[in-house]
């Protein structure tokens, strides 16, 4: 907080105003108002302050929707053009594509090896070879339908799996297990789809396609990394995910790659498109879309998301068959799947959660530390006031140009990363990041959830 009155002073020349208490900032100017809940030891940054005030003062010109309430969560930080960390809750009939952007449906699925660390770390030469082989050197083969894109597209997941071809990954699959599997994924039934807003390219005439971003982590802060229990706070929760200290655990972050590349960015461009002609274009250049074509944005980024949990189960289904001749394939199950860029319509409301994920009362979430921290399975609480919702990791504290400066790779004696580029290491190192204690603890203390597992990272891949 040293900074804060400089802050305060620097906010107020722009108009904005700013105040704190029991760990809540308070934030509004002439057009908006926001909550953003971090502690006084984190540092509260100008630019997101603003890139959140921007967006909570996003409105159809002609009244036809606006944002009803904006607040942020503790891993609160700048973005490209949304702030990360951001829950925006608008109207049911007014969406902002570029409060979700490209990244749609980025998200972290975790899943139970049935291996403790005992079995991992006698056979960790062969999983760090296996898994670096088919993650990082393209060594998969995940071919898939075009009628299987389209039933994904049109129908929804169930369908895509009834279509998934005896070849490649699939061949040894359990279907019946990966159909009971779509219930731990948070949100997935609720996004709608219509194929005429996916990627021609994959749904050609040809029987097969084998996209390239299929089972594909991606680059920044994606990730595939192995965890051991090492603390359990509630001994139900644990039980209820089938957990107990020292088991290995996977967790799979990644989103819709080109998909979502391809949707976000010609729904952004629409909006901006559809603003009124005649019409003086706001300051900020954020735009939002109602009525009909707010609709069809749904269906449109529900076909991104329902990509990401393709991209997510297929590489799920690699560390099974990865993993098969040390641990039974049936022994592993997903916990949870969680999202974190999309719009979720809830009550009256669309709520657009921008690096924040879903907490409703009950639910599973996961807030993954910096690499080579600790991460957290929790239990959510559904908290009101943050729009049930809660932090999808810890945050950044330094900029991605200005940690390679650095050029300071880590180094850990206990945790190991894999990966092809040795500037990840550099990029992702731990002192980006917020320290994921006090994130965790905000927001425990205000009631957003409840942590029932801590997990230690064990082995990092990073493309």
């Amino acid at each position: 907080m040293s900074n804060f009155p400089r802050l305060q002073k620097a906010l107020s020349r722009q108009g904005i105003h700013v105040s704190f208490r029991d760990g809540i900032y308070n934030i509004h100017n002439a057009h908006a108002a926001a909550s953003i809940l971090l502690p006084a030891t984190l540092p509260l940054e100008q630019k997101a302050v603003t890139q959140l005030l921007e967006f909570a003062s996003v409105a159809d010109p002609q009244g036809q929707g606006a944002v009803c309430k904006a607040c942020a969560t503790p891993d609160f930080h700048p973005g490209s053009i949304a702030p990360v960390g951001a829950v925006v809750a608008t109207s049911r009939d007014f969406v902002i594509p570029a409060a979700i952007g490209n990244d749609i449906n980025c998200g972290i699925r975790i899943m139970r090896t049935g291996l403790n660390l005992a079995q991992a770390e006698a056979h960790k030469t062969s999983i760090i070879a296996k898994l670096k082989r088919a993650i990082l050197e393209n060594g998969r083969d995940v071919p898939v339908r075009s009628a299987g894109f389209k039933a994904l597209f049109d129908d929804g997941p169930a369908s895509f799996l009834e279509q998934l071809p005896e070849l490649g990954l699939w061949r040894a699959a359990d279907r019946d297990q990966l159909q009971r599997e779509l219930a731990a994924c948070v949100g997935l039934g609720s996004f709608q789809g219509d194929a005429r807003y996916g990627p021609e390219a994959l749904m050609q005439s040809r029987e097969i396609v084998r996209p390239p971003s299929a089972a594909e982590l991606g680059g920044g802060n994606h990730f595939l990394e192995f965890n051991v229990v090492d603390e359990v706070f509630e001994r139900h929760a644990a039980y209820e995910a089938g957990l107990k200290k020292g088991d290995i655990t996977v967790m799979i972050h990644t989103g819709s790659r080109d998909v979502g590349f391809y949707v976000g960015r010609r729904w952004m461009d629409l909006a901006k498109q559809e603003w009124p002609q005649g019409l003086k274009h706001p300051s900020h250049g954020l735009y939002g879309l109602s009525g009909h074509l707010a609709a069809e944005y749904m269906k449109a980024m529900g076909v991104a998301a329902r990509y990401a949990w393709f991209n997510r189960m297929a590489l799920g289904e690699i560390v099974r068959q990865q993993l098969a001749d040390i641990a039974a394939p049936d022994a592993s199950s997903v916990i949870v799947d969680v999202p974190h860029n999309v719009v979720l319509q809830e009550g009256e409301f669309n709520v657009h959660r921008k690096g924040s994920t879903p907490a409703h009362d009950g639910q599973w979430a996961l807030i993954p530390g910096s690499m080579g921290d600790h991460s957290y399975l929790v239990k959510g609480l559904g908290h009101e006031d943050w729009l049930r919702s809660c932090s999808h990791g810890a945050g950044r504290q330094v900029r991605r140009q200005d940690i390679r400066r650095m050029k300071q790779p880590l180094v850990d004696t206990v945790w190991q990363c894999i990966t092809l580029r040795e500037e990840r290491l550099i990029e992702e190192a731990s002192s980006a990041y917020k320290p994921v204690g006090p994130v965790l603890q905000a927001q425990e203390q205000a009631g957003l959830i409840r942590a029932s597992v801590r997990l230690k990272p064990w082995l990092t891949f990073k493309a």
